[in-house]
């Protein structure tokens, strides 16, 4: 959702849209069954303040945006700030674009759970991963051949995907026998501990609002739709999400959402309002991942690229054909496909929360560096920095306390990417200090 046409300037609307583009994914759908895991019908809870914590983030993010008006967003905006660090440059540009291609990932894996939701392969992994490598291979030769028209039809994608969850969010509350003050009632509760945790791990399914900055050069009057297009984007986010929580809290049994995590809603839309309501949420679950899978692989490849450029990646990943960055579209989408392989869907969704509560805490220390120049308040910075670090630890912590050896896949990717990263800001000079 990314796509920017150079030959218009993108207005309010079009911004909202490249937001929610990169938002309304997967993040939502494998949210949900791990939610109710956890914490049941306090679901809703955590998904605003998630919600908040994306609201935290997006204040840094708009504020340096509106400063910079780079399209480079976290990559530039720790390269301009900390000049004389370049390790800080390369290991921001690491991390970021692998915390893409984790979001890549998991918008595959979702689609292709959905896809066979309603086959006799449903269950089996070996088809799911397959699936999920052919879809990536369709968009990977849809931005490797073309990217002529993507604009339309992304903006299409992302408000038909919105109205379809919106509807049958709705529907299934309205076919529903009880309500949610009754679950929340027959719940004993949970501790504020879990609730925090699964608040933490929603932080991905917002992911993707900061592509707006990445068009600054093609919106009009940037310092108003930046922060126009970001909150708006976020609040819808949050209603979207909060609705779809609470009609399948309300219509579904919770035991079918935990069993059937990966497509539950789905599952339940199918036993509630029979085969047409099953097929109308796969479509909107399908266009959902599609245009997120779309958005997220033509925007970050761009962005892999621009790094390459300064000399952290390969320059071969610079090199492009026809204004399209061929290269780094691949490699993009070769990792995404490996890290479905080795990986699983919790650990996916996870690397990439903790990933972007990361990312989002550099850029709030970022903007409280330099808040005197960006109008920042330093109590907000503050108190953002303090919000996802505790964020970043609740995930590391219930990591280390359920599933060690999925601590320590996530920490080798780190190792890895953090090698990475100093190697190349040693052996290589950055041509934009």
């Amino acid at each position: 959702m990314a796509h920017r046409r150079r030959n218009k300037n993108l207005g309010l609307v079009e911004l909202i849209a490249i937001a929610l583009g990169g938002m309304v994914g997967g993040g939502i759908f494998t949210i949900l069954g791990i939610s109710v895991s956890m914490i049941g019908a306090l679901t809703p809870i955590a998904i605003i303040l998630g919600g908040f914590f994306a609201l935290l983030a997006a204040y840094s993010y708009i504020r340096l945006g509106v400063y910079y008006k780079d399209e480079g967003a976290t990559y530039a905006f720790i390269k301009k700030t900390f000049p004389k660090t370049p390790f800080a440059a390369s290991l921001l540009g690491w991390w970021v674009i692998f915390g893409y291609i984790s979001t890549l990932a998991l918008y595959a894996y979702t689609f292709s759970a959905y896809a066979i939701s309603s086959t006799d392969l449903a269950d089996n992994d070996f088809a799911r991963k397959g699936v999920a490598g052919l879809i990536i291979l369709v968009f990977t030769l849809i931005n490797v051949w073309s990217v002529k028209g993507m604009g339309k039809i992304e903006d299409l994608m992302v408000y038909t995907k919105l109205v379809i969850l919106v509807l049958i969010s709705i529907v299934l509350a309205r076919a529903s026998d009880t309500s949610l003050p009754d679950l929340l009632h027959q719940q004993d509760g949970a501790p504020i501990g879990k609730i925090l945790i699964v608040a933490s791990l929603t932080f991905v399914a917002y992911e993707g609002f900061q592509l707006v900055i990445n068009a600054v050069n093609e919106m009009e009057r940037p310092e108003k739709n930046i922060p126009r297009a970001i909150y708006a984007a976020i609040f819808i986010a949050i209603i979207l999400y909060v609705t779809i929580a609470i009609g399948a809290l309300m219509a579904i049994p919770f035991k079918d959402i935990i069993e059937n995590q990966e497509y539950a809603l789905a599952a339940g839309a199918g036993d509630v309002l029979g085969p047409i309501g099953s097929n109308i949420v796969i479509l909107g679950a399908l266009l959902a991942t599609s245009s997120a899978i779309s958005g997220t692989l033509f925007g970050a490849s761009r962005q892999m690229a621009a790094i390459a450029t300064d000399g952290y990646f390969p320059k071969t990943l610079a090199r492009r054909h026809n204004n399209i960055p061929t290269y780094a579209i691949l490699t993009m989408s070769t990792l995404a496909f490996s890290l479905i392989i080795v990986g699983n869907l919790r650990v996916i969704l996870e690397f990439g929360s903790v990933t972007f509560l990361l990312v989002s805490f550099l850029m709030a220390y970022t903007n409280h560096k330099i808040g005197d120049k960006t109008g920042s308040s330093k109590p907000i910075t503050l108190f953002t920095m303090a919000g996802l670090a505790l964020g970043t630890v609740l995930i590391l912590y219930y990591e280390a306390t359920t599933q060690p050896e999925q601590l320590v896949f996530i920490g080798g990717l780190y190792i890895l990417l953090t090698l990475g990263a100093w190697g190349y800001s040693r052996i290589k000079k950055p041509t934009d200090p």
